[in-house]
């Protein structure tokens, strides 16, 4: 019971309040009136309109160095966001850049132009109840609210349990579909080597 309650802590001091801090450890966090560094200033992000008109399920596949994590994303209950992940997936956006938070039962995030976990820009959360579990998508955000999230960086859950907490606080817009043992072999630093968008 105490190692699910830690790790319930844990998973909420990593995406809550270190969504785009850096790494130092030398730093105080008090969850309680935490206030985290703002994202880039910009104005609101207008996703770019996909090459494509998107019907039907809307499918991507992650190419890593173990192996391919195809997801099936949430379009219709999320359209701006996935309409956003699509189309930088489909300009090269995603191609290079690293998983740089990975934390055990808990979830890999990645899509950092910076690498820091500082970098992207602002988009409007499109909060919903769908229930976060092993192999959900969820877009990151700082602590300050939950109404706007990082227009780049997302996560994949490796567990249910290190996971379910974050359901209608965080954008919840996919699962895999399969892969998730590729998945659970990402360790921080590794390469998201490629997403290619894929739409039936």
């Amino acid at each position: 019971m105490l190692k699910k309650l830690s790790l319930i802590v844990l998973s909420i001091f990593f995406l809550s309040a270190c969504s785009f801090l850096p790494n130092n450890p030398d730093k105080n966090i008090n969850l309680d009136n935490q206030t985290s560094p703002t994202m880039p200033t910009q104005s609101m992000v207008t996703p770019s309109p996909y090459n494509e008109q998107v019907k039907g399920d809307v499918l991507i596949n992650i190419k890593t160095k173990n192996g391919d994590i195809v997801a099936k994303l949430y379009h219709e209950q999320t359209p701006n966001t996935v309409t956003n992940f699509l189309s930088k997936s489909n300009s090269g956006f995603y191609n290079g850049l690293t998983f740089h938070r990975v934390i055990e039962g808990f979830m890999a995030q990645g899509g950092d132009p910076t690498g820091t976990g500082m970098g992207g820009g602002k988009q409007t959360s499109e909060l919903n109840n769908i229930p976060f579990k092993r192999g959900s998508f969820g877009l990151a955000r700082t602590a300050e609210t939950k109404t706007v999230s990082n227009d780049s960086q997302f996560f994949i859950c490796f567990t249910t349990e290190g996971c379910q907490h974050l359901t209608s606080d965080y954008v919840n817009f996919g699962e895999v579909v399969s892969g998730l043992e590729f998945l659970d072999k990402i360790v921080q630093g590794d390469k998201i080597l490629e997403i290619n968008p894929i739409t039936k």
